[in-house]
């Protein structure tokens, strides 16, 4: 076992939840003279007096009177308040990690201003622990679920599709997780029972299915791109679609650019959001050694054996011996750009998520690989600090709940020391992590531990 520590976080402050008073009071508190940076259209409020009363933002004004007669006064003079950020290709441990390890998951998504996680592969558990989150009685951003994973194996025929969809419906899932390997017979048949149970599905683009009938279908997201690449391949090219390869790298010189406005076209008016995690294709499956990925500082966050399984896996896709090509990968990674660009301008829209913890990506600290890798694709930082605040809130229909400081909206809020909308590097900076279910984070010194 190692010892780790976190340099982040924390000091609680327990502000009422459960109560409806006015300020002054107790449980209120007051973030003054900070920048209030509005992500829907990329402007500086300067100055403001920020008044959280019951897990809410109660009011925003340029003066308030007699800030002492708050319970708690936090200085934002020089520092710039932003909505929670949502990772919205997250992974939860599920009950073959220990307690301490899922905790300690979850705070590192924390750590990070990442207030909010879209869970891809759902267990029983989770509900559980979706409602000791959102109880106060864990310490996590809020949770979203996916039910376990639908997939070639898991629904062989159209009979188990239709239990396993009515299953997981009455189960309280949030979303049904699409895994490859279904046919398009029970992929239909998927589809229709999720319609009539009223419950969305999200993930993978099965080969079988292809990426026109899965946009007509009317995902909720399709991630990791999945499916588009594939999709730009000529039909009268005459290609299996099950020599693909990763995520249709095998297709990379085959592809006709010209079809990409066609399948945009076609996710705009489906209205399928995108989550691009674009971190796995310019970290895992890319010309990077191991050494480069595992010696970078968040990697001390994760257990050694994870670190190791990570290694052998990276050097099976792109080591010496496993026949992985720099020169093709550069082209792959153009088309992924151009693609993930154009669904950005054109399309329905973008949501960030960076698959987390998946190949050398870390909780929290991968959703700064993530904006990276968008902004090589050349969006704005204003552009994607959208796809983590205001498009996710869109996504579930709570924009009136979270998404951007404003009043009335809940107090899921990162307090920064430099304007993100400058340098996306300043999302790092962290000065607080603030939670609706009255936490506030500042900097403090907290010991972790990992087990080997």
């Amino acid at each position: 076992m190692k010892k780790l520590s976190l340099s982040i976080v924390i000091v609680l402050f327990f502000l009422g939840c459960k109560s409806n008073s006015q300020p002054p009071s107790p449980t209120s508190f007051l973030i003054s003279d900070v920048n209030i940076v509005d992500v829907s259209n990329g402007t500086i409020l300067e100055d403001q007096q920020v008044v959280i009363d019951s897990g809410r933002i109660l009011s925003i004004n340029d003066q308030v009177a007699d800030p002492e007669r708050f319970g708690n006064v936090i200085d934002g003079s020089g520092k710039y308040l932003i909505p929670g950020l949502a990772e919205m290709h997250a992974h939860i441990p599920s009950p073959n990690t220990t307690r301490e390890r899922l905790e300690e998951t979850l705070f590192l998504y924390l750590s990070n201003g990442i207030t909010t996680i879209r869970g891809m592969l759902g267990h029983p558990m989770h509900l559980e622990l979706r409602q000791e989150v959102a109880d106060g009685n864990v310490l996590g951003p809020r949770i979203f679920t996916s039910s376990p994973s639908l997939n070639g194996n898991s629904v062989p025929t159209a009979e188990e599709a239709r239990s396993k969809v009515t299953d997981y419906a009455m189960a309280g899932y949030d979303f049904l997780k699409i895994h490859p390997g279904i046919k398009k017979d029970i992929f239909d048949t998927l589809v229709a029972t999720a319609n009539e149970k009223g419950i969305a599905f999200a993930g993978h683009v099965p080969v079988d299915v292809g990426i026109r009938h899965a946009l007509n279908s009317e995902f909720a997201s399709i991630d990791h791109i999945d499916g588009y690449l594939e999709g730009l391949v000529p039909a009268d090219k005459g290609l299996d679609p099950n020599t693909n390869g990763f995520f249709g790298y095998n297709f990379t010189d085959e592809t006709d650019p010209a079809l990409i406005e066609e399948l945009v076209s076609l996710s705009k008016e489906k209205q399928v959001w995108i989550v691009p995690t674009q971190s796995l294709f310019e970290r895992w499956f890319a010309p990077t050694t191991a050494e480069e990925m595992l010696s970078q500082p968040e990697m001390q966050y994760m257990p050694v054996s994870t670190l190791a399984q990570w290694k052998s896996r990276k050097l099976q896709s792109t080591g010496d011996e496993s026949g992985f090509d720099a020169a093709k990968w550069e082209r792959f990674i153009k088309i992924r750009r151009d693609l993930l660009k154009s669904l950005h301008d054109h399309g329905h829209g973008i949501i960030l998520g960076s698959d987390a913890p998946q190949l050398f990506n870390v909780p929290g600290f991968s959703i700064h690989h993530e904006m990276e890798g968008m902004l090589r694709a050349g969006l704005t930082p204003k552009e994607i600090l959208k796809t983590g605040t205001v498009n996710p809130a869109r996504y579930f229909g709570m924009e009136l709940v979270f998404g951007q400081v404003k009043e009335g909206l809940e107090a899921d809020l990162i307090l920064l020391d430099g304007n993100p909308l400058d340098d996306l590097n300043n999302l790092k900076k962290v000065s607080g992590v603030f939670l609706a279910w009255c936490l506030v984070f500042t900097l403090h010194s907290v010991s972790r531990k990992a087990k080997e």
